[in-house]
Formats: C-alpha cells, sequence, structure tokens
C-alpha cells in the first residue's frame, strides 16, 4: 500500500514538474510571438507613411518629367499592391516593388536640374528620406524578433511544445533583393547651380 502511496505521489510531482516546464515554455512563445507583431506594427506604420508621401512625390515629377509613363505606372502598381497586401508576406514583397521603382525614380530626377531646385520637391524628399531611413531601422528590429521567436520554438524539447500547442515558423523576413543590393547614388546637391552644356560652334561658312 505504501509503495502505491509513493508511487502516486512521485507521478503526480513528475507531471506538476513536466507540466509547469510545458505552460512555462508555451507562455514564452506566446510573448515572444507577441513581440513579432509590435515589431511588424511599427513596420506597418512607416511603410503607410511612405505609401502616403509617394502620390504627392510622384505628381511633383510628372511637372516636369510628364514622359517618364513607365516608372511612374510601376509606382502606382507597387504602392496599390502595398495598401491592398492583407498580411505581411504580400506587404514585404510589394515593398520590394517599391523599393525597386523609386530607385528608378530618383535616378530619373537626376535628369532635371530644375526639379531638383524646387522647393516642394525638396521638402518631400526629404521627409522621405526620414522615412527611408525610419523603415530601415523598423525592418532590422523586425527581423530580429522573428529570428528570435524561430530560434526559440525550433529548439529541443521547445519544439515539441510548439508542435502541441499550435506555434509554426515565421518565414516573413525582409530580405534583400538580387537587384537591390546597390542602392543608386543620387546626389541632392541644391547648392551647386544646373549647368546648361555649352553649344558647339557652328562650322565657318566654305569658300568658293
Amino acid at each position: 500500500m505504501k509503495v502505491g502511496i509513493v508511487v502516486v505521489v512521485i507521478l503526480a510531482i513528475l507531471a506538476f514538474v513536466l507540466g509547469g516546464a510545458y505552460f512555462n515554455r508555451r507562455n514564452q512563445m506566446a510573448i515572444k510571438k507577441e513581440a513579432v507583431n509590435a515589431a511588424w506594427a511599427q513596420v506597418d506604420v512607416v511603410l503607410q507613411r511612405r505609401a502616403d508621401l509617394i502620390p504627392n512625390l510622384v505628381e511633383t515629377v510628372k511637372g516636369y518629367a510628364v514622359q517618364e509613363q513607365t516608372v511612374f505606372g510601376d509606382i502606382a502598381a507597387a504602392r496599390a499592391a502595398l495598401v491592398g497586401a492583407k498580411n505581411p508576406s504580400e506587404k514585404i514583397a510589394a515593398n520590394g516593388q517599391l523599393d525597386s521603382a523609386l530607385s528608378r525614380l530618383l535616378v530619373i530626377v537626376e535628369n532635371y536640374p530644375q526639379l531638383k531646385s524646387n522647393e516642394n520637391f525638396q521638402r518631400l524628399q526629404d521627409e522621405l528620406a526620414g522615412t527611408e531611413n525610419r523603415i530601415a531601422v523598423e525592418r532590422r528590429r523586425y527581423n530580429e524578433v522573428v529570428q528570435d521567436y524561430n530560434t526559440y520554438i525550433s529548439l529541443f524539447p521547445n519544439s515539441l511544445v510548439a508542435s502541441f500547442a499550435g506555434f509554426t515558423r515565421n518565414d516573413a523576413y525582409f530580405k534583400t533583393e538580387e537587384g537591390a543590393r546597390q542602392a543608386p547614388k543620387v546626389n541632392f546637391d541644391y547648392s551647386k547651380p544646373a549647368t546648361t552644356p555649352t553649344p558647339a560652334p557652328a562650322p565657318a561658312p566654305a569658300h568658293p
């Protein structure tokens, strides 16, 4: 009888310890998943801020470069995809397309010195530059918390707990696209006046 009681007590202690470990790890996973959601919310805010700036920026550029319809169309399509995205993976993909289109737009700007001296364009470009910096910070932070969450649930015995509790990997990372590894170097130096090429002298008239 005493042996049976001892066995029951031991089993109860084991169940208590194992149950406590299970729920502790499950709670940690929930905390880390919420950290991922919070980090994504910050990314979403700055992506929306940039999406709000783009229409005015494009309209300003159109006033000087109306013929650049291809890049304007690409920007509009990428922005529409970003605004209409329903989850982080879709937004990350649309953001990559928008990065590429905006890079091409800024290269085009180099061909229009008068546009670069436009006060409205300068203001919008400054706002966009600040937003881009904020996006870079929030992207890095988001990737870090996603990596932390994925690592935690993949370690043993956490992987067993994750499987039972329904926690799965999050593969919605921001990745550097192959074509965007080297961003175009655009010089917005408004202090230097635009120079107009000197026309070549007309040829001297031929003598009879």
